[in-house]
């Protein structure tokens, strides 16, 4: 055994497994399935150019002398991102520990119990600070929370407003610029017309439909937007405040000034900079606006005991189910990095807050005061972190940059200054230096910090927040880390069993690429530090982008985007921008098969195109005539087709050259959804099957780990003539020639999680890639003739073969009064997360293994799904006490005195042997999704919230 080859330890099934595997599928070797199931017409023909593969061990040493590349100056650049301090039992708890980042989404309510309370901390935390009534669970960075809140408000405009098509949105010029960027890119396609000025000589006409403000503004001036807000609401405008959230616990909350939506990062709630992300965006706003509101909702229910349980409230908060009626696209968010930032609320409590924000404020105090004396003015009239003074800008960044010290520059005169909290005395004596060397001046020293304030006393924070007892209780290392053990020991994750879900590709996330998250010259970049400063971030990035162009065979790559749907998104404006720079603006129908994934209509709603959806197949598969049809029609508007390959019924259709080809003869390009990449690479690719762009899931294919529901990064892939429109940013010039504006915050998106599929790439090489791919196909064809018999497979290939995933129709079931939520509430019984249910055809579980299982996990599993189908035969329709309609089965069950139930607890908990060896138990009954629907309680609000009214 090569013990030092990487992909031996990535790839699940042994040699010695495979003659088993092959014969149980009905072949004799790998390339004879590979062949029964890829077509011929789009198989590679060459290896894929990339350089041999690295050991873990090379890349260890590889990442460590890269990362010495980038310089950690001390930054003071603001802007949204500040140096934060990560405690270091959630650092080591939570961010390096697989039980936490190897979670899926909790769809799954009843073995999530503990990321959901974790995550409805967060929302609390932000309820409280914003002072508002509903906050959801995470998005992607500010500035696509801004665009959410532009959206929002557009969507619940008054009748009058919509009838009289009011479409006008003010800007406050204090607003982030890459926020700003963002507000460009998502207004124009759906009909929003920006107007950024000064919120002081705004006129409020009714021509407006909503306004958005900074809060403090981008160099720091504090204002307050009372007197805006209320004649704002005098006209019928609705205002949104990004609010940085840390000021939040000294200054009065946007919520008592009547805002309607409040979003921003908590990035600096112990959440490292990372060149740029993961950070947990945040977004509240009113009660009423909840049917409006992207993104996830944690909500409190009850359980089948009428126990409190936890759950993701609102279906239709999953905005792609609307599909082009949706408003958001959101799918990842950003869970991990949320979980980490409410337990940095939780560890310091409102007095820790109070007291990091008191000293954020006195360290900018101090600084100005200081500088003041050697001639250097302050010209904010009011701060919390940031202050905004006159000098010399071009010899004071010689001086600061020989000292390892970054500003932000804002004009040759001006330069901005933000503090956070690790800022030390020593560094204000360290700034206070450099400017008196670059004037030529004595300098001054300080030993203590000031207490006067620089706040307006109107502004000053009156309300209590975070009263509740998990904020009060846990200020202790030994408490927080017991407290954050007991979630942990609720939540199913990879560490304990496969996660077979289809469409999500939940494969290992190995310890050799993650290590590097935590090193120091990794994590502690600014995204708009000067690149020189950041040679190792951009000779990885530069080389990712190399990767992934080799894998897809495509030209250029944008790692932009955080998030798969806004890989859609930016794929989509790409094209747009394509068609509109040859005169063809005109050109915005978009094809999209009915059998597509929902996202792909909700961001080809927000990128305005017009939806035509075509049929599909009984077979599953792209109705070819039909599309015909249909770009034949639409050939002069004819804008792009939407294609996931293979498609969502996990098939490789052997009509997709034919199908691309179509779509170019009528003026079109064909956008890839990169889903299912999984089951591409080494074998054939998007440019090969005649795709013009691609997005990719890093969190998917490229081992990032999903993290409970984020982080994600989703970025394009383009061929020739799509590269000049890549995205690029207001601060960091990136992109193309003729960039459409930003996609995301930061110039490369979630940076940080990069080297994760970075070191993926690097360690797997070529053939390791291949390898993985072609696991993936034999590991889901060993489950699926094992599942034969048993369950009815959905749709298959020509030759009978699947991709990497297969549909398990359970629909027939109903006739034993059994639904398919049943089976996968009995699959926790088992020890395992089920599979994705009812998507992409209700009634259905669709089972995806990925290469990473092993023989024995992958039997594990179908002897569960056997076993459950046994029991499906026993069960009656009329029956509603058997053991598939009480799944899951919790220890209090099982250990109370009374049993009422016509089965045996052994049966209930241990119905096969193997589970005895690694019992997981469910922490609560059967969650009742009604219930909490009707009773939406989004905090940790006292127990008489939870009271059906």
């Amino acid at each position: 055994m090569k013990t030092d080859a990487f992909a031996l330890r990535h790839i699940g099934p042994r040699e010695t497994d495979l003659q088993h595997m092959l014969k149980t599928i009905g072949v004799d070797s790998i390339e004879q399935l590979v062949y029964e199931t890829l077509p011929d017409d789009i198989r590679l023909k060459a290896p894929l150019n990339l350089d041999p593969a690295m050991t873990e061990y090379e890349f260890a040493n590889h990442i460590q002398e890269l990362g010495k590349k980038n310089k950690v100056f001390k930054s003071y650049i603001g802007l949204g991102y500040h140096p934060t301090i990560v405690p270091a039992p959630i650092q080591r708890n939570i961010f390096e520990n697989p039980g936490w980042y190897t979670a899926y989404t909790p769809y799954q309510a009843e073995i999530a119990q503990g990321r959901l309370e974790a995550i409805l901390n967060f929302q609390t935390t932000v309820i409280e600070l914003t002072g508002m009534e509903i906050a959801n669970a995470s998005l992607l960075d500010e500035g696509t929370a801004a665009a959410e809140a532009m959206a929002l408000l557009f969507d619940v405009r008054t009748r009058d407003q919509k009838k009289n098509n009011t479409h006008k949105f003010f800007v406050s010029e204090e607003i982030l610029p890459q926020t700003l960027s963002i507000l460009q890119t998502r207004s124009t396609p759906i009909g929003i017309e920006l107007v950024v000025g000064n919120h002081q000589t705004f006129d409020f006409s009714n021509e407006f439909f909503g306004a958005i403000l900074q809060y403090p503004g981008k160099y720091g001036q504090v204002n307050d937007y009372s007197d805006f807000v209320a004649k704002a609401k005098e006209n019928e405008i609705k205002v949104a405040f990004a609010a940085d959230i840390l000021s939040l616990a000294t200054l009065t909350s946007p919520g008592e000034m009547g805002a309607a939506v409040v979003v921003g990062t908590t990035q600096r709630f112990g959440v490292p900079m990372g060149y740029g992300g993961p950070h947990a965006a945040y977004f509240a706003t009113k009660d009423e606006y909840k049917r409006s509101m992207p993104g996830r909702i944690i909500g409190v229910s009850v359980d089948a005991n009428g126990n409190r349980a936890l759950r993701m409230a609102l279906g239709t908060r999953e905005q792609h189910i609307k599909r082009e009626k949706a408003t958001s696209n959101i799918c990842t968010a950003q869970v991990l990095l949320a979980v980490m930032a409410g337990m940095y609320a939780v560890y310091h409590g409102p007095k820790g807050l109070k007291y990091i924000a008191n000293k954020v404020h006195a360290s900018a105090v101090t600084t100005a005061e200081a500088l003041n004396k050697i001639g250097v003015y302050q010209t904010n009239t009011a701060y919390f972190d940031t202050i905004l003074v006159k000098a010399d800008a071009q010899k004071v960044k010689a001086v600061a940059e020989k000292n390892e010290v970054n500003f932000f520059y804002v004009d040759a005169d001006t330069i901005s200054i933000s503090f956070n909290e690790t800022t030390s005395v020593a560094d204000i004596n360290q700034i206070i230096a450099i400017f008196a060397e670059a004037l030529g001046k004595e300098t001054v020293s300080v030993s203590v910090l000031t207490e006067a304030s620089q706040l307006p006393a109107s502004l000053e924070r009156t309300s209590s927040f975070l009263t509740h007892d998990v904020f009060n209780n846990h200020h202790s290392e030994s408490q927080l880390m017991r407290y954050i053990k007991k979630l942990e020991r609720k939540d199913l994750s990879l560490n304990h069993s496969m996660i077979s879900l289809g469409s999500c590709t939940m494969k290992l996330n190995a310890a050799s690429e993650m290590l590097p998250l935590s090193m120091p010259n990794w994590n502690s970049i600014h995204p708009f530090a000067p690149v020189e400063q950041a040679e190792g971030y951009i000779t990885m990035l530069k080389k990712l982008e190399q990767q992934l162009n080799v894998i897809t065979g495509f030209a250029g790559t944008t790692l932009q985007p955080n998030s798969g749907a806004q890989g859609e998104y930016a794929g989509l404006m790409a094209i747009r921008a394509y068609h509109m720079s040859r005169n063809e603006g005109h050109r915005n129908v978009c094809l999209i098969p009915s059998s597509a994934h929902g996202t792909n209509p909700a961001s080809a709603a927000m990128a305005g195109m017009k939806i035509i959806v075509t049929k599909t197949t009984p077979e599953g598969n792209i109705d070819v005539e039909d599309l015909r049809e249909k770009a034949i029609e639409h050939k002069d508007d004819l804008s792009c087709l939407m294609v996931t390959y293979p498609s969502t019924h996990g098939v490789f259709e052997s009509s997709i050259i034919e199908i691309t080809k179509l779509i170019h003869e009528n003026g079109g390009l064909v956008y890839m959804d990169g889903a299912n990449m999984n089951a591409q690479v080494g074998l054939t690719n998007p440019a090969t099957i005649g795709a013009d762009v691609c997005h990719l899931n890093l969190h998917k294919t490229f081992a990032i780990p999903h993290g409970g529901g984020g982080p994600g990064v989703g970025p394009i892939c383009v061929n020739e003539k799509l590269v000049p429109f890549l995205p690029t940013n207001p601060i960091l010039k990136v992109g193309g020639e003729q960039a459409i504006t930003a996609i995301s915050s930061a110039p490369y998106g979630s940076a940080l999680v990069c080297l994760i599929s970075y070191g993926y790439i690097t360690m797997m090489g070529a053939e390791g890639l291949k390898s993985a791919t072609e696991h993936a196909i034999l590991n889901a064809n060993y489950m699926k003739a094992r599942f034969e018999g048993h369950y009815p497979i959905l749709y298959t290939g020509e030759c009978g073969r699947a991709a990497h995933e297969m549909i398990l129709d359970c629909r027939a079931f109903k006739e034993n009064g059994i639904e398919v939520g049943d089976i996968a509430k009995r699959l926790m019984d088992y020890g395992f997360h089920a599979p994705t249910v009812s998507f992409p055809v209700a009634g259905t579980l669709m089972i995806e293994p990925t290469e990473s299982e092993d023989l024995a996990e992958l039997d594990r599993f179908c002897d569960a799904l056997i076993s459950i189908r046994k029991e499906i035969e026993t069960a009656t329709a009329d029956d509603k006490n058997n053991v598939l309609k009480n799944a899951p089965h919790t220890l209090a069950m099982l250990t109370n005195d009374a049993w009422d139930f016509p089965y045996s607890r052994e049966k209930a908990a241990y119905p096969l042997d193997y589970i005895a060896d690694n019992k997981f138990w469910p922490s609560v009954r059967r969650v009742d999704d009604a219930y909490g629907d009707r009773n939406l309680v989004c905090s940790c609000a006292p127990i008489e919230a939870y009271m059906e009214n």
